[in-house]
């Protein structure tokens, strides 16, 4: 991660970038109302805060969501974009807002210091990738992004090609008593995308458990279209 929030030669609005997801993290300590009136905010916040990707979504909605945790700060907007730099998924642009700068300044760097543990469980090769996410405790971030409920255990389970994630969501609901909160196809996505995705919510434990069932199916089914799928980051859902 690149950090020049210390530093005298930029200005104080850039406040993070990491490869990972080619992700950038940006503070606007004095927002114009216009600006915020445009953007459809509903809280005349003072301070916003945009974190954008051109793929990934799931690893810094997740890492976001810990630094909305421990700060006073709110989600205000997540948008997905088809992009993933020509791939099969999406990419995203979440929006945050406080009233004070360094608030939204340390719920951005609480992201970027996540943001590689988050990327930990997706899984790519040539033909598509596998994307497992879980937290024990969702927050704002998921609960605006992805109608997680809030301070219950939540996880994703996505695969690219679209047909591997609909096995995935299959084998994760047949393996836990869990919850479903969405299921988005290539049509019936915020964004279209070559993708199926299933969210749930539950028992902490059950929701690990389906998370890791459907990503073995998912990383055994990738590997029939090419390589074995990798990680770039150490797995984080055992």
């Amino acid at each position: 991660m690149i950090d020049f929030l210390n530093s005298t030669s930029v200005a104080p609005e850039f406040v993070g970038a990491d490869k990972a997801g080619d992700t950038i993290g940006l503070c606007i300590p004095s927002v114009d109302p216009q600006l915020l009136e445009k953007m459809h905010v509903k809280k005349k916040y003072t301070v916003l805060g945009i974190i954008s990707d051109r793929s990934g979504g799931g690893p810094q909605l997740f890492s976001l969501d810990e630094g909305i945790k421990s700060t006073n700060t709110e989600c205000v907007d997540v948008e997905w974009t088809n992009d993933t730099k020509g791939g099969g998924g999406q990419g995203c642009m979440i929006v945050i807002g406080g009233y004070d700068p360094s608030d939204v300044r340390q719920a951005i760097k609480v992201m970027f210091k996540n943001l590689h543990h988050f990327f930990g469980d997706v899984y790519n090769n040539d033909a598509g990738h596998v994307e497992l996410q879980y937290t024990a405790r969702a927050a704002g971030v998921l609960t605006e992004g992805l109608g997680a409920e809030e301070g219950k255990a939540f996880g994703i389970l996505n695969g690219c090609p679209a047909a591997i994630g609909v096995v995935m969501a299959d084998t994760a609901l047949k393996t836990a008593g869990v919850k479903p909160i969405s299921f988005g196809t290539p049509s019936h996505n915020g964004s279209p995308s070559n993708e199926a995705c299933l969210t749930i919510c539950g028992d902490s434990g059950a929701v690990r458990q389906a998370v890791i069932a459907g990503r073995e199916r998912g990383i055994e089914l990738l590997g029939q279209m090419g390589d074995k799928p990798v990680n770039d980051f150490p797995s984080y859902i055992h």
